[in-house]
């Protein structure tokens, strides 16, 4: 059997990653993923990379499905991600309780660290909407990737904030990475970015049996416990 590629977001990876091995188990096939940025999955599709099935926000897919590029039928929902307040594993745990206590925090910091991906382009918007741009001005830091945000906070003083999916934090934290969950950023100004699992057009069946596993009633108790609900 062929070799199936998954080019996926990077929030979902630990679910994504869960799913394709228990499918390659059942099924023989071998499963290739990456992982990277939604704006960049995106990028990529759009101007004519091909894999066997993508996973990206619901609003890339409505793209991908205008273009023809997916398969509607094997379209499903995997879960949303919430997003949190990322601190040094050693630093003290502030009190987030609502979005003035949010916004004092963030003055504080030496660093303020969010990524180019959905959640960082939210975080941009939300920063200038509590009206913390001006405020914050060269503190603000722009890193590629979610696990980018949690490497520049476990790399740099204790006072460096960062905000990130916490479904990619969870994933840093397994691997060791100096830098705890301080909270979810609080109900009022939370973001829930969901997720969506397509084949591509053209692909072999065995990738719309995979993109309906990732959609599966099955897999979405794998998601959340890996953050993605």
């Amino acid at each position: 059997m062929a070799t199936l590629k998954i080019l996926s977001a990077g929030a979902v990876k630990r679910g994504v990653a869960r799913v394709a091995a228990a499918f390659e188990q059942e099924t023989g096939a071998k499963v290739e993923i990456e992982f990277t940025p939604v704006p960049e999955v995106r990028k990529r599709v759009t101007a004519g990379e091909t894999a066997d099935v993508v996973v990206a926000t619901p609003a890339a897919l409505d793209e991908f499905a205008a273009q023809k590029k997916i398969d509607p039928a094997s379209r499903g929902f995997l879960g949303r991600s919430r997003m949190g307040v990322v601190i040094h594993a050693d630093a003290p745990m502030p009190a987030i309780t609502d979005t003035e206590s949010f916004k004092k925090l963030l003055l504080a910091a030496s660093h303020v660290v969010r990524n180019e991906a959905s959640s960082g382009i939210y975080s941009e918007k939300l920063l200038n909407k509590l009206g913390l741009t001006e405020a914050l001005g060269a503190k603000i830091v722009v890193v590629k990737t979610g696990s980018g945000i949690m490497q520049y906070v476990a790399d740099h003083p204790v006072q460096a904030v960062g905000l990130a999916q916490i479904s990619e934090l969870m994933v840093m934290i397994d691997k060791g990475c100096r830098v705890k969950l301080a909270a979810p950023l609080p109900d009022a100004i939370q973001n829930m970015t969901s997720y969506d699992a397509a084949a591509m057009t053209g692909a072999p069946a065995a990738a719309l049996a995979l993109a309906q596993r990732l959609a599966s009633a099955e897999a979405k108790k794998i998601f959340a416990e890996t953050g993605i609900s």
